[in-house]
């Protein structure tokens, strides 16, 4: 799998946790260790891209 591809795939699992975080909240029972479970799992994925993001960037310059 190319970088790129497997970036967009990290993206949108990103895109996917935080609309699962928004839902969650917007319940009236929330289930707040749910929300931070999900929450730590969204902070590790856009953890990862940055990582991968300027490990490519740092290629691109030598």
């Amino acid at each position: 799998m190319s970088l790129e591809l497997h970036l967009d795939e990290l993206v949108e699992k990103h895109r996917a946790l935080k609309r699962t975080i928004e839902e969650e909240m917007s319940r009236p029972y929330a289930d707040d260790l749910r929300i931070a479970e999900l929450k730590k799992r969204k902070l590790q994925l856009k953890d990862e891209i940055s990582r991968l993001q300027l490990g490519d960037h740092a290629e691109q310059l030598h």
